[in-house]
């Protein structure tokens, strides 16, 4: 009797530019162990960390081309540029807040963005809460003015540092170190443990904690391979993100707390910022991408924001 041939494995390519030893990369090491067993060995997840298909632009355009299966990163424009309108400044209170949001009518509509572009949205994991680094402690926004700044190549962030008068250069993730060490930017706006991960507390010494922006990476998948899976694939898929999602949110309590205790074991200084005099300069970020994206987006979007 011949025996029936095992079932032809999928094999799917997901690409970030986060470190290797990053949670991001171990929420996506989970996510592949994950896929492999609920799909009982037939997608095969492959993970090219660390920027090797590229930064986060050209990883969301390979996605939307199909060269790469399944991406993750804040680089959205691709997508739909209005799930930046999750970053509008000081909009969350904090993490419970976010996830709250995330998970609530409001914000599922959110992230069923982009698929009339051909993506599909898995979830969205924290990037987390931006603050200010640099060699002095920033008190005020006058201590911005003037300051060259690297930011992510996000509308939104470009809008608020020129509210708060600071000059931004986007600058690519991996070149910030550089950037910073040769003086091409006095100051960074990093999340906490990229700050820590790519070393940059060594050429910017001194945090300040202000939360001023939130921002997601999206994580997101090419919508027609997805559809070309068989259901019971599919569901593995989506059971595999969801999981994924929630084991990652309940990691980053401790995460945080550990990174902070070695950051001042290095000797970074960090700080609390007072943020009631940036929160009264942001208004006009709000309007002008009430202008851009529709203002009932904007104002549902706070409103749901708030309310959570």
């Amino acid at each position: 009797m011949l025996e029936r041939p095992a079932a032809a494995e999928t094999t799917l390519r997901l690409a970030h530019a986060s470190s290797p030893d990053s949670l991001i990369n171990k929420a996506m090491e989970k996510f592949a162990a994950d896929v492999k067993d609920e799909s009982k060995g037939s997608v095969i997840v492959q993970i090219y960390p660390n920027a090797q298909l590229g930064d986060e632009g050209p990883i969301a355009d390979g996605v939307g081309a199909g060269a790469i299966d399944i991406g993750l990163g804040g680089a959205i424009d691709a997508i739909d540029p209005r799930l930046n309108v999750l970053s509008l400044p000081f909009l969350f209170k904090g993490p419970a807040n976010v996830h709250k949001f995330l998970d609530s009518e409001e914000g599922q509509k959110i992230q069923h963005m982009g698929e009339e572009r051909g993506y599909l949205m898995l979830g969205a994991l924290d990037s987390g809460f931006r603050q200010f680094a640099t060699n002095k402690a920033i008190e005020a926004p006058s201590d911005l003015a003037g300051i060259k700044i690297r930011t992510p190549p996000n509308p939104v962030i470009l809008a608020t540092m020129k509210q708060f008068g600071a000059l931004a250069e986007s600058i690519p993730f991996g070149q910030v170190y550089t950037a910073l060490q040769s003086h091409v930017v006095a100051a960074v706006e990093p999340e906490m443990r990229d700050y820590y991960d790519s070393s940059w507390y060594e050429v910017a010494k001194h945090l300040s904690i202000s939360n001023y922006i939130w921002t997601a990476n999206w994580w997101y998948m090419n919508k027609d391979r997805f559809d070309a899976l068989t259901p019971d694939e599919q569901a593995a898929i989506e059971k595999s993100a969801t999981d994924t999602v929630d084991w990652y949110r309940g990691e980053l309590d401790k995460i945080y707390a550990d990174t902070q205790k070695t950051l001042e074991a290095k000797g970074v200084t960090i700080t609390k910022v007072e943020t009631g005099p940036f929160v009264d300069m942001v208004q006009p970020v709000y309007d002008q991408f009430a202008k851009e994206w529709g203002p009932d987006l904007v104002s549902t979007v706070q409103s749901a924001a708030a309310a959570n």
